[in-house]
């Protein structure tokens, strides 16, 4: 199986694993034995979420397992990972929208095995094992292919554990800060409004403090909010009694330099894993000349307080 995923590393550069040892399985081999039943298949109970384990597997045997879920969000854990699997995602509803993304966040402690983007025989390397930021979150659109998971070679697979949690998104709503070209660049006018109306959280604040994780790659950003607009999952709480404020805390990469500063600003993001993650954030003062231009020429895709 590891010379199977390095057979596909000779057409792609650097982010593709090394060229396969003689003798090594071509990936084709492989693939067929999938298409007429070399790969064995696996349904999760709740079709969100699957545990499963390779000691299931014949010592001697480097199986392919197929594994299904259709749900918006859920976690796969492959306990003492040996051979590999194929990760088969889809939404949960039987209109899916027509672009999809796929955003995966690894555990913490997760080793034993490499995690590609897999399409039509051709791998690309999302999550080495052993790579120093293992729980970075990683976006892919659905139809740029499936998720391959294979084990690496352990002299004791008796403490690795593979996992991840997973999310699945129409439109470009997935696409946070982790996935887009320039991550760290200002939003322009347009996409700023559009951040208002679909954004998980659109709150009025000033940063009060920042504090960085180098071993994640990111930066939290502690914000003292004076007007919510919305918000999911109670990220921002009221803050001590009389003042009139909330607070609440949200991520950024780390490469965006983010530093504690004067002024309100508005910040809109999404919620990923749990987590709230930045997305669009201009200077108020920015964010009212912009609605208001919009709200002149009758462009404003939808109503929000200036003020």
């Amino acid at each position: 199986m590891r010379g199977a995923a390095r057979a596909a590393g000779r057409r792609a550069g650097q982010l593709w694993p090394q060229p396969p040892a003689p003798g090594a399985p071509p990936l084709l081999v492989l693939l067929l034995a999938v298409l007429f039943g070399g790969a064995s298949a696996q349904y999760s109970s709740d079709l969100c979420n699957w545990k499963g384990s390779g000691l299931t597997h014949e010592a001697h045997r480097k199986e392919v397992e197929q594994v299904y879920l259709r749900c918006a969000a859920g976690s796969v854990e492959w306990m003492y990972p040996t051979g590999a699997l194929i990760v088969n995602l889809r939404p949960n509803t039987f209109t899916p929208s027509r672009h999809l993304t796929v955003c995966i966040k690894p555990f913490r402690d997760s080793s034993g095995a490499n995690i590609y983007l897999e399409r039509t025989g051709e791998l690309r390397l999302l999550v080495q094992d052993g790579a120093s930021e293992p729980s970075r979150v990683q976006c892919f659109g659905l139809e740029h292919g499936g998720l391959f998971v294979e084990a690496m070679p352990q002299q004791d697979i008796s403490r690795r554990t593979t996992g991840f949690q997973y999310e699945l998104t129409g439109g470009r709503r997935a696409l946070d800060l982790h996935a887009l070209a320039a991550p760290c660049r200002p939003c322009s006018d347009t996409e700023v409004l559009l951040a208002v109306c679909t954004s998980d959280f659109v709150v009025r604040g000033s940063i009060r403090d920042v504090t960085h994780a180098p071993e994640q790659q990111e930066s939290v950003i502690h914000l003292q909010v004076s007007r919510l607009y919305r918000q999911k999952n109670r990220t921002f709480q009221p803050g001590p009694e009389g003042s009139g404020h909330w607070q609440g805390r949200v991520t950024t990469l780390l490469e965006c330099g983010v530093r504690p500063g004067l002024g309100d600003f508005l910040f809109t993001g999404h919620m990923h894993f749990g987590e709230a993650q930045l997305g669009c954030a201009p200077r108020f003062s920015d964010f009212q000349r912009m609605y208001r231009d919009a709200e002149e020429k009758g462009l404003n895709p939808c109503e929000i307080g200036a003020e």
